[in-house]
């Protein structure tokens, strides 16, 4: 499969012109796996873009609408015998459902089951665009950033509203006695850490398939037909839905462990 540039030319001020891609590039000539900027626009004085990511992201935000439309719609005039693509919409609730709900317990898992759920299936129909050309909005640390600070917040959002000041004091004390609080700025580090490993994981993994992908488009040009697939199934679906599934499972951990579990 070879893939061709699509480009967008705009104009900067004093006239001069350059090319963006919004696709992977695919040329020898032209190997190509950087984020660009699209348009640009001034906010309060400070210059501001619209870059490939955030139209990579509109894409998949506009799948996910339309595949959410659609479940539903299937859903609403479901059928005693499913058919097809209730069978697949029946299929993923059940899988999505059973998966936090074996991971954060009878008591957590109602109130974050359409929370992991969608980040679930944002982030699997981002690392999986790649498959369709487009550049992965994962391998944007700009987007995995903000899933991991979601995250972050909602830890300790769930942690002071269900545990006790007293406690939570004493497990950022551990392992030492609460009187002694040695070990605190080193576990304050450490949940600081949470977002930075949960966003670096997923951004590193995504960005090392994207870039080996350019490489192999850009380099071998001439024989890259078929052959390159096994390698799409690799980066693209294998690897994409591992780290769909370790970030899903992180984020449940770090939020159950503020719940008791049933």
């Amino acid at each position: 499969m070879y893939l061709q540039t699509v480009k967008i030319i705009i104009s900067y001020e004093g006239g001069e012109r350059v090319n963006h891609a919004i696709l992977m590039s695919s040329g020898a000539e032209n190997i190509d796996f950087m984020i660009h900027g699209i348009v640009q626009y001034e906010i309060f004085g400070h210059k501001v873009w619209i870059t490939t990511s955030h139209v990579c992201i509109l894409i998949v935000m506009l799948l996910m609408m339309a595949l959410a439309i659609a479940g539903n719609r299937a859903i609403k005039h479901a059928k005693e015998i499913p058919g097809g693509f209730q069978n697949v919409i029946e299929l993923m609730v059940e899988m999505l459902d059973n998966m936090v709900n074996g991971t954060m317990g009878k008591v957590a898992a109602p109130k974050f089951v359409n929370y992991i759920s969608t980040i679930f299936i944002f982030i699997l129909m981002s690392n999986i665009s790649g498959l369709f050309g487009l550049r992965p909005p994962t391998a944007d640390y700009g987007t995995t950033l903000a899933l991991g600070l979601i995250t972050f917040f909602l830890i300790h959002i769930t942690q002071f509203k269900n545990l006790p000041i007293r406690q939570i004091w004493t497990d950022m004390c551990s392992p030492l006695p609460p009187w002694l609080p040695i070990w605190f700025p080193i576990n304050v580090i450490s949940e600081i850490a949470v977002p930075i490993s949960l966003s670096l994981r997923l951004f590193a993994n995504v960005l090392s398939g994207t870039v080996m992908m350019a490489l192999v488009y850009g380099l071998l040009s001439k024989i890259a037909i078929i052959w390159p697939a096994a390698l799409h199934v690799y980066f693209d679906l294998f690897s994409g839905a591992i780290q769909t599934y370790v970030f899903c499972m992180l984020t449940m951990t770090y939020i159950g462990q503020n719940y008791e579990q049933e």
